[in-house]
C-alpha cells in the first residue's frame, strides 16, 4: 500500500520542487514555541537544495478559515528556518498570485522559498482546482513531506498532485515506513496502547489492532466504557450507552487480548487541584470522575510490555495536563522507552507526553501526525499518499 517513489530515486538538479511541508508550528504573540516539525523537514529540505533545486514551500499554520490573519502567517517560520539551514531562505507575502510565481521562477538552485499560509485562502481546505493549479504552477515536482495533513484531501498536497509528478520526502517516507511496517509485517509479540478522551474516535483502530497485535492495553477515557461493558461504575465519568454495547462487543472479540485497568485515580471534581484519590475499578465514588490510571494498572502494563518486539501507542492514559493525573501517562512513557523492540509513538498528545516525560529520543519513532497516524491504523490509505506515484511508476526525463 505504501510502496512509493520518493526523493531518492529521482534527480532534480536545476529544477523547481515545489515541497509540502508541515510549519503547523505552535506560535504566541508571534514567537515559534516549539520548531520540532521545523527541525524535522531539515533532511529533505537540505536534500533537495544540495542537490541543486530551487526549493518552494507551502504549508498552512492554524486556522484561519480562509482568509488572512496575521497572527497566523508564516514570516515567523521563515526566520527560524533561515537559522536552521546553510542555504538562503526567502518569504513572499501571498502563496499565489504575481509576486510569489515570479519569485518561484525567479529562486536560484540551492536557494528556498516559504509562501504564505496556503489557508489563507477557502480554496486549500476545498480543494479547489484553479488554487491548486496556480500552486502547481510554482514548480515542476511536487514532494509531500506533510505526514501531519496527508490524512486531509486539500489542494496543496493532493490537489496538485493532479498537476505535478508527486513523490514522498524522507519525513513522510519515514512515518509510512515505520507505521506501515508495524501494521503490515510486526515483530511479535506485538502489544499496541490505546488511551485518548473516547473510544468512539477509535472503534476502527481497536478492530484492525485486534487483529494484528497479540495484546491490547487500554487506558484513559476510552477505557471507561470497557468497564461499564464489565458492570463497574465510573462515577461521574462521561458514558455513553451505545458506546458501552459496542465496548462490551469488542471484549467479547478480543477476550483476552484486551487489557484493562484494575485501578484509577479519580477526583471529585475536573481541575489540577480537585481532590483525588486511587481506587479500584469497582470502588469510584458516586459522581467522582476517573482522570488516570493507577498504580497497579501500571506496573501490569509495563509487565506486558517488557517483552514486546514491537510497540504502538496512540493515547494519553489520563489527564498528564494536570500533574496529579500525569503518573500514569509518564510511567507508560517510560516503560514503552524501555522496551527493546521497536517502539512507535503516534502522533498528537502521546508524542506531547513523551516529550514531557523526556523519553521521546529514546523511542524509536515519534510520528508528527495524529490523525494521520490513526488513520493508518484503522487500515485507511491517506489521500495525500495515494495520489503519489508508485515505486515503480516512471517518471521520464527524471531519472
Amino acid at each position: 500500500m505504501y510502496k512509493k517513489k520518493t526523493i531518492r530515486d529521482i534527480s532534480f538538479r536545476g529544477r523547481r520542487v515545489l515541497v509540502r511541508v508541515d510549519f503547523n508550528v505552535p506560535l504566541h504573540e508571534g514567537a515559534i514555541q516549539s520548531d520540532t516539525r521545523i527541525k524535522a523537514s531539515l533532511p529533505t529540505l537540505n536534500h533537495l537544495a544540495d542537490g541543486g533545486a530551487a526549493v518552494i514551500l507551502c504549508s498552512h499554520l492554524g486556522r484561519p478559515k480562509g482568509k488572512k490573519d496575521p497572527a497566523l502567517s508564516l514570516r515567523p517560520v521563515s526566520e527560524r528556518l533561515g537559522e536552521l539551514v546553510d542555504h538562503s531562505v526567502h518569504f513572499t507575502e501571498d502563496c499565489i498570485g504575481r509576486e510569489a510565481l515570479e519569485g518561484a521562477r525567479a529562486l536560484p538552485p540551492g536557494e528556498l522559498l516559504l509562501l504564505e499560509n496556503t489557508r489563507f485562502h477557502p480554496g486549500e481546505t476545498a480543494n479547489n482546482s484553479d488554487f491548486a493549479a496556480q500552486l502547481a504552477s510554482h514548480g515542476e515536482l511536487l514532494v509531500n513531506d506533510a505526514f501531519g495533513t496527508a490524512h486531509r484531501r486539500h489542494a496543496s498536497n493532493v490537489g496538485v498532485a493532479q498537476y505535478l509528478p508527486a513523490v514522498a520526502g524522507f519525513l513522510l517516507e519515514k512515518e509510512l515506513a515505520y507505521l506501515g511496517d508495524a501494521l503490515e509485517s510486526p515483530e511479535h509479540p506485538f502489544v499496541a496502547i490505546l488511551g485518548g478522551a473516547k473510544i468512539s474516535d477509535k472503534i476502527a483502530v481497536v478492530t484492525r489492532l485486534l487483529e494484528r497485535a497479540d495484546t491490547l492495553l487500554v487506558g484513559g477515557g476510552m477505557a471507561n466504557a470497557f468497564l461499564e461493558s464489565q458492570g463497574h461504575s465510573l462515577g461521574g465519568s462521561a458514558s455513553e450507552a451505545e458506546i458501552v454495547r459496542t465496548a462490551a462487543e469488542l471484549l467479547e472479540k478480543g477476550g483476552d487480548q484486551i487489557k484493562l485497568p484494575v485501578d484509577l485515580v479519580v477526583a471529585d471534581s475536573f481541575g489540577e487541584d480537585a481532590n483525588h484519590k486511587m481506587v479500584a475499578v469497582n470502588e469510584v465514588p458516586e459522581g467522582w470522575l476517573a482522570l488516570d490510571i493507577g498504580q497497579e494498572t501500571v506496573a501490569m502494563f509495563a509487565a506486558a510490555l517488557k517483552g514486546a518486539h514491537t510497540v504502538v501507542w496512540n493515547g494519553p492514559m489520563g489527564v498528564y495536563e494536570f500533574k496529579p493525573f500525569a503518573n500514569g501517562t509518564f510511567a507508560i512513557a517510560r516503560a514503552v522507552a524501555s522496551c527493546e523492540g521497536t517502539t512507535i509513538v503516534g502522533g498528537g498528545s502521546s508524542a506531547d507526553a513523551v516529550a514531557l516525560a523526556g523519553v521521546a529520543d529514546q523511542i524509536d519513532h515519534v510520528s508528527t501526525g495524529g490523525g494521520a497516524s490513526l488513520m493508518m491504523l484503522e487500515g485507511k490509505e491517506l489521500p495525500g499518499v495515494s495520489v503519489l506515484l508508485d515505486r515503480g511508476a516512471k517518471l521520464p526525463g527524471w531519472e
